[in-house]
C-alpha cells in the first residue's frame, strides 16, 4: 500500500480536468513524493499512464475506492521523461507512410534532434528498426502503449 504526501478528488469531472489537476499538484511536489488522485471519469487511466510515461512520473497503483470513483497513486519521478521535438501521430496510416512521412519530418530537423512517431501500422515495428539502421538514424526508444499501437523515440544522427 502507498501513502500519499496529497490527495486530490477530482470526483465529478469529465476528462481532461483530473489530469490536469494532477499535473498541477504533481509539478509542485519533490521528487519521489506521492499524489493521490481520487477520479470516476472513465478516460482519466488512459490519460495518466500516457501523460506519466511522457513526463518521467510514475503511476504506482490504482484502486476502487470504497467512496466510489478511483484512487491513482502518481508518484514524480525525477526529470527522466523522453523529450521530443517534434511529435508525428500517424495512427491509421498503413506502411510504409509512417516511415515516408517520419522521414520528411526529420529531414527538416537538426542533428541531434527527436520525433516521437505513434503508429499503429502492424509492420511499423520491424520496419522502423530496419529502415533507422539504413539511414543511421538512433531509435531512442520503443513503447507499446496499446496492443499494437507504438511509440519510437528517433534521434536525428546525420545532417
Amino acid at each position: 500500500m502507498n501513502t500519499a504526501n496529497v490527495t486530490l478528488d477530482m470526483k465529478g469531472l469529465s476528462c481532461p480536468g483530473p489530469l490536469l489537476g494532477a499535473k498541477k499538484m504533481v509539478d509542485e511536489l519533490e521528487p519521489g513524493q506521492i499524489l493521490l488522485l481520487l477520479s470516476d471519469c472513465p478516460g482519466t487511466k488512459d490519460d495518466l499512464y500516457s501523460w506519466a510515461r511522457q513526463t518521467g512520473n510514475e503511476v504506482l497503483q490504482a484502486q476502487k475506492m470504497p467512496e466510489g470513483g478511483v484512487g491513482y497513486y502518481i508518484q514524480k519521478g525525477h526529470g527522466k521523461a523522453l523529450k521530443a521535438n517534434a511529435s508525428l501521430d500517424i495512427r491509421g496510416v498503413v506502411c510504409p507512410g509512417p516511415i515516408i512521412e517520419a522521414k520528411k519530418l526529420l529531414n527538416g530537423m537538426g542533428v541531434g534532434e527527436v520525433l516521437r512517431l505513434i503508429s499503429n501500422c502492424p509492420g511499423i515495428k520491424s520496419d522502423i528498426v530496419g529502415w533507422a539502421s539504413v539511414t543511421r538514424m538512433e531509435i531512442i526508444e520503443t513503447i507499446e502503449v496499446a496492443p499494437g499501437e507504438y511509440e519510437f523515440y528517433i534521434r536525428k544522427t546525420v545532417a
